[in-house]
């Protein structure tokens, strides 16, 4: 009997970017599947951000392969990766304060009549609008409502929903719940989950590795632009995931995947009676 194999939504190897004498990634390969949440953490400067902008086309790569459900594309600019379904939402949210919920859902996208003064057909965007957040399960007061007076997890949510409006398959988180209160984040990450439970491939950056282990099924690590590994949340220690990000073990890149629920001793920076300038900062890492 033949056996089924599951191709990633998204999936790239060898990628490599250089900004002049700065080798900022070097042969990176990462894939993310249907309905999973894949986190990408590292230290600073380990390169995650350039990565996603190499997926999102703002930096294109020196060098690598992309696939997109299981065919060879080619990602040059923004549009390419537009086109083919990835959605990246930054940190900044890129939303206007200035105009409401719906404006921002569709901006650069309004729908309405032809010609230069054909109307917006505002009650068919907002009909639309509010059928995505209910979706989501997204809480707003109005979506008539201004975006500068949501709150930061409600603007997050717009963000988000605004990425999933146009039937995207693949959505980049860039730090969601950065500067966020707890009952925020909560919101934030349960808004995460259901973008698995719809099928969507969703690549979480985040330094909060409470957070990370809260929604991730898979967490692949870099360091100084290079590939570490990818490992099971449901099986990775969280001593294990830090010891692996700051060099203190080696990946799987150099010596074969670790057993399943291997702990190598954990860094003495981050051991549980440590001085030094981490200790005290649980599930922090790279602030």
């Amino acid at each position: 009997m033949a056996v089924s194999t599951r191709v990633p939504l998204l999936e790239l190897s060898g990628v490599s970017k250089r900004f002049g004498a700065v080798q900022a990634l070097t042969e990176v390969r990462f894939d993310v599947f249907a309905g999973e949440v894949v986190a990408l953490v590292g230290d600073n400067g380990a390169g995650k951000s350039t990565l996603i902008k190499v997926i999102s086309g703002i930096h294109p790569a020196d060098a690598g392969q992309f696939r997109f459900e299981g065919r060879d594309v080619a990602i040059h600019g923004p549009q390419d990766s537009a086109s083919l379904g990835i959605a990246t939402v930054y940190q900044d949210l890129a939303l206007c304060d200035n105009l409401d919920v719906v404006a921002n859902l569709y901006l650069g996208r309004e729908v309405g009549g032809r010609g230069p003064l054909g109307r917006m057909n505002e009650t068919s965007m907002e009909q639309r609008s509010i059928d995505v957040l209910r979706r989501l399960s997204v809480k707003i007061p109005s979506v008539r409502t201004p975006v500068e007076s949501l709150s930061g997890g409600q603007r997050q949510s717009v963000a988000v929903a605004r990425s999933v409006l146009w039937k995207n398959k693949v959505v980049l988180l860039d730090e969601p719940t950065a500067a966020l209160g707890v009952a925020q984040t909560h919101e934030v990450l349960e808004l995460v989950k259901r973008l698995r439970d719809e099928g969507h491939g969703v690549v979480l950056i985040s330094h909060n590795l409470v957070d990370v282990f809260e929604v991730a099924d898979r967490i692949t690590v870099l360091r100084l632009g290079r590939y570490v590994g990818t490992y099971s949340a449901a099986t990775v220690g969280r001593e294990q995931l830090v010891a692996l990000m700051t060099g203190a073990v080696p990946g799987e890149a150099a010596n074969g995947e670790m057993p399943a629920g291997a702990l190598p001793p954990a860094p003495p920076a981050w051991r549980a009676d440590s001085t030094g300038p981490s200790a005290g900062i649980p599930g922090e890492v790279g602030r």
